[in-house]
């Protein structure tokens, strides 16, 4: 487990140790994106991992999915972010917004606009999302035209360049979870019969052409994505050439020069490992349920160079300090995953704190 705790160079910076805080929506930003003083404690606390992936942003009004998710398009955004981003660079922490677009994982009450989600195609995901009036069904999405599938690209470049405004590091897009880019992956969410449908390679053009885009808009060494192959969650299905999409996505992806790769690992070792030949840059690996003694073991083997943790991170601001030390760790509670207070969310003690007590 001590490499874990070696520094190692990501992009253009040089980040104190190999953990990284996954990406994780906690619904808590003011009803207009912005994020409130809460987020800027909660994010501060935590600033002792080598890297902390920010909550899901949405890149525009079309991209907000859920209640109560930040953004990172408009003036205010900035602002929030910039005292987050502020406080973590305080505490010597590096951080990347995580760029989300929820695609058609959206209802209208959740969005500034009240329209339908976008997505590659008019297929609803068939499932249902809390909104302001309880769970409702998520309806069907409008299917993009070519037009706005330029215009969702820019967004995203546009969102990347605030970023940067508000102080991040760098961004990442989330390519993973069954949101936007990977509803362009799967033939279950992307029927297409042009540029964006159809083959591997068209199937991946829109993943693609965003990382090109933000790489040149803020440098690729500041850009990033998130990938999680093989998800079946929420009607995505990848069919037989999933695999094979994403060999040749990865192989394309490397030739950008991008700040890092972050693989939400679902469990195909074979093609975990081909991945990890393809890349030739730093790779962060997710692995969810991973267990406290299996900390490590990615980096020691070498199919990794950083290893990301969420509820993990989320319950013990001060992760790093108990597993240097073998302490035991808070248990992350999950009514306070999703929106609230400060319960469950700033109030976990640290070690110092719970000695006081």
């Amino acid at each position: 487990m001590s490499k874990l705790f070696d520094s190692v160079r990501v992009g253009r910076y040089t980040l104190q140790n190999r953990l990284v805080m996954a990406p994780m929506t906690r619904s808590r930003a003011q009803f207009d994106g912005t994020p409130g003083e809460l987020a800027v404690e909660y994010y501060a606390q935590r600033a002792s991992v080598g890297l902390i992936v920010s909550e899901g942003t949405q890149p525009s009004a079309d991209g907000q999915g859920y209640l109560m998710t930040p953004g990172i398009y408009t003036d205010e955004h900035v602002a929030g972010w910039k005292r987050v981003t502020d406080a973590v660079h305080g505490k010597g922490g590096h951080l990347f917004i995580q760029l989300m677009h929820a695609g058609r994982m959206s209802h209208p009450d959740n969005t500034p606009h009240h329209r339908p989600g976008v997505a590659p195609s008019a297929i609803a995901p068939g499932t249902g999302m809390f909104t302001a009036k309880g769970m409702q069904d998520i309806p069907v999405p409008r299917a993009l035209t070519i037009e706005e599938i330029h215009q969702t690209v820019a967004d995203f470049a546009f969102a990347a360049r605030r970023a940067i405004e508000a102080g991040a590091d760098g961004v990442e897009i989330h390519g993973a979870n069954a949101y936007l880019v990977q509803q362009f992956f799967a033939p279950s969410a992307n029927t297409r019969t042009d540029e964006y449908g159809g083959s591997i390679e068209n199937r991946a053009r829109f993943a693609i052409e965003v990382a090109r885009a933000i790489a040149r808009e803020i440098g690729a060494d500041r850009t990033a994505i998130r990938l999680s192959p093989g998800t079946t969650m929420w009607g995505i299905d990848e069919g037989a050439e999933g695999a094979e999409l994403y060999r040749y996505l990865v192989g394309e992806l490397d030739k950008l020069g991008l700040a890092y790769l972050h693989v939400m690992h679902q469990g195909n070792e074979t093609l975990l490992e081909d991945i990890r030949k393809l890349w030739t840059g730093k790779l962060i690996l997710n692995r969810p349920g991973r267990s406290r003694e299996q900390v490590g073991a990615d980096v020691a083997s070498g199919i990794a160079d950083l290893e990301a943790y969420g509820a993990m991170v989320l319950a013990n601001p001060d992760f790093v300090e108990r597993l240097k030390i073998n302490a035991p760790m808070n248990e992350p509670r999950r009514e306070g995953f999703f929106g609230g207070s400060e319960k469950f969310y700033t109030d976990y003690p640290t070690l110092s704190e719970a000695d006081a007590l």
